[in-house]
């Protein structure tokens, strides 16, 4: 059976990436190895999850050997307004190449 980690808030995310990685006995410096990335780099991402991409964050959980699923909210047809995330943009952990 699956373990299911529902995931409400941005603030749930680095318990999480700490959690896995954590659970496969990996350092950082190992994480950022499979990642192509220095230690630094993913452990910025790991202080702040929530400032990346989706797009990296698939690759971090990937490698930590994490699915990921989405589903609708239950109870709630509530969507984000325009313009909401735009203070997320340009933050530098954006901004880095991997």
């Amino acid at each position: 059976m699956k373990n299911v980690y529902p995931v409400k808030t941005l603030n749930q995310l680095r318990p999480l990436l700490i959690g896995f990685r954590k659970a496969n006995e990996l350092t950082q410096k190992d994480v950022s190895k499979r990642l192509g990335v220095t230690q630094q780099t993913y452990a910025r991402l790991e202080a702040n999850p929530a400032s990346a991409s989706i797009e990296r964050l698939f690759k971090v959980f990937t490698v930590l050997g994490v699915e990921i699923s989405l589903s609708p909210m239950s109870g709630s047809s509530e969507m984000m307004q325009p313009g909401e995330n735009e203070s997320l943009i340009n933050l530098p952990a954006r901004r880095e190449k991997w």
